[in-house]
């Protein structure tokens, strides 16, 4: 495909900027997030008393943070295996959300293909896909390949690391290891503002999205609290693009 052919399928796009190279290179600026939590990850998963072989198998299968760490400490706390496989669903019931929004991007695509990004989706891949894809028409599966598999076996890395040497770090928190993860949202959500230059409509979407938060962890649970929130907030910023 020329670079005049590629631009029509990408828009603002050349042929090279949408490979798989620089699908690693779009994810780097997550690796050290992932490396500093998947690390603090394989510690809590070793102090659970999980094998290498175990926190491997963790990351591999399971492959989410915060649902990582709740499994660890359930199976710390003796909780029952039901128990951990309904909280872990939960917790991750926001996955479907994410996927349902890059999906119009990847339509193009067969089901079993798509089903092969919506597997390797995390929240810090699909910041990133967001950000790339808006105002595109399609996206790229090698370039979205190139993401997915960046994160995924750096996580894997972190996750053992932090297994091996978790042993001698018995306080995670101690060295801020617990912040990356929300740092590298900051950090990536930021660079969603200064693209929109739409303050108005950001600060009533985020407004909305705090308060239905905390009125659903009160009165709900706080998993479905954040579920509602991204739903209502969500829908408020479409219908506010809509009709404004």
């Amino acid at each position: 495909m020329s670079e005049k052919q590629m631009h029509a399928v990408y828009p603002g796009s050349t042929g090279n900027e949408e490979g798989f190279i620089q699908g690693v290179k779009d994810c780097l600026p997550t690796v050290l997030g992932y490396l500093s939590i998947g690390f603090a990850a394989g510690v809590v998963e070793k102090t659970a008393g999980m094998s290498l072989a175990e926190i491997a198998l963790m990351s591999l299968l399971l492959y989410a943070g915060s649902a990582q760490f709740i499994a660890a400490g359930m199976m710390a706390a003796g909780s029952p295996a039901t128990a951990i496989i309904f909280t872990v669903f939960f917790v991750n019931l926001r996955h479907l959300l994410m996927s349902a929004a890059l999906a119009p991007y990847f339509r193009h695509l067969p089901a079993w293909r798509n089903a092969g990004i919506g597997s390797l989706l995390t929240d810090e891949t699909f910041g990133v896909a967001a950000s790339r894809l808006t105002g595109k028409s399609k996206g790229s599966e090698k370039w979205m390949f190139g993401l997915n598999v960046t994160a995924y076996l750096n996580w894997l890395v972190a996750n053992v690391a932090g297994g091996i040497f978790g042993q001698w770090i018995p306080d995670p928190e101690k060295f801020g290891l617990d912040y990356a993860l929300p740092a590298m949202f900051i950090g990536l959500f930021m660079l969603q503002l200064m693209e929109r230059s739409k303050p108005g409509v950001d600060l009533l979407v985020a407004f909305s999205a705090v308060v239905t938060a905390i009125a659903g962890s009160v009165f709900i649970s706080e998993s479905a609290g954040v579920l509602i929130a991204i739903l209502f907030a969500a829908s408020i910023g479409v219908w506010i693009e809509k009709w404004k």
